[in-house]
């Protein structure tokens, strides 16, 4: 098979297309023929050794990936051989790569997708949507009529967040840098657009929610947007944090943390993915947002098997409005 390895740390040049031997489940595992592959920052960060885990070279990313299931292990008896699936973010992405034509993950991991989508759909489901969720349900508790601030937007998971905060009932507040992404914005449910780039952000968030202020803010950003994000809050908000794209240091914003009573919480996916009951709520809460067509993956841009360091190019010019996808 083919299969996707990087042998050194460094820039999209490093990924090169190799030659592997086909894997066989374990007990507990199934091989599933990939078709599609969503790619997500973290595989950047992987490639170039920044990742929150240490790569054991060679290495290959990828947290996501939908096709056919192959093979099942042994102890398998929810999926059968020509099973359409994507797979939920494993926790390790050095033991379950997904750049490959097969892979090998534990059954757990593996979905039915839903007829309605196609696999290059269902490869852009479950990181965005899980993100969203376990902040914007489980964390924050977004409730009907609420303003929610997202930086960030045109991302994956920007995009995800306005859905469901629309879906919760909530007023979707979009933050991006790129004045010509607002219309795309607007139409995809963002009842308000800053461009961060243009406009003072504490203002205009003051502006758009009232001198009470923004209760929830769900970054990906972190660095000196801290300050005006913490300034427009209102008493008793939270901000979640979930990236870190600022390549500059991120300043605590400890006067308005003091005077507002802030909460500032770190969060990562994993927290669903590794816990089995919140993970079977989410997914329902997710396959419901899907069949009602109040959720809907956001395709930038498709890429072939063989054009990966293009494709990862793209994921890292910022230019894609929405998830980028790779067929194989």
């Amino acid at each position: 098979m083919r299969v996707v390895r990087f042998h050194r740390h460094g820039g999209p040049e490093v990924l090169h297309l190799e030659t592997a031997e086909r894997p066989s489940p374990r007990a507990g595992e199934v091989t599933i023929n990939v078709k599609a592959i969503g790619l997500n920052r973290a595989d950047a960060l992987m490639r170039a050794g920044t990742y929150i885990e240490q790569a054991t070279l060679p290495s290959g990313p990828g947290l996501e990936a939908a096709g056919i299931i192959g093979e099942v292990g042994e102890g398998v008896s929810t999926f059968r051989p020509g099973d359409p699936v994507s797979i939920v973010p494993p926790i390790s992405m050095v033991r379950w790569p997904t750049y490959a034509e097969y892979i090998c993950v534990p059954a757990e991991l593996v979905v039915k997708h839903p007829p309605f989508l196609r696999l290059e759909e269902a490869a852009a489901v479950w990181m965005q949507y899980l993100t969203a969720y376990g902040a914007l349900v489980e964390i924050a508790k977004v409730r009907c009529g609420e303003f929610v601030a997202i930086t960030a937007a045109s991302s994956s998971v920007g995009l995800a967040a306005i859905q469901t905060v629309k879906l919760l009932g909530g007023v979707p507040v979009a933050i991006t840098r790129e004045a010509a992404k607002r219309q795309a914005l607007i139409e995809s449910g963002a009842d308000h657009v800053i461009v961060s780039s243009e406009e003072d952000l504490a203002h205009r968030l003051r502006e758009i929610t009232g001198p009470s202020g923004v209760r929830v803010i769900f970054d990906a950003v972190a660095g000196p947007i801290f300050e005006p994000l913490a300034d427009a809050m209102a008493k008793g908000g939270i901000l979640i944090e979930y990236g870190g794209l600022s390549r500059e240091p991120t300043p605590f914003p400890l006067s308005f943390v003091l005077a507002k009573g802030l909460t500032l919480r770190g969060y990562l996916v994993h927290e669903i993915t590794g816990d089995a009951q919140r993970l079977e709520a989410a997914k329902r809460f997710i396959f419901d947002g899907l069949a009602s067509g109040q959720l809907r993956p956001i395709i930038s841009r498709m890429f072939p098997f063989d054009e990966i360091v293009e494709a990862h190019r793209f994921l890292e010019s910022n230019q894609q409005f929405g998830k980028i996808v790779v067929t194989v």
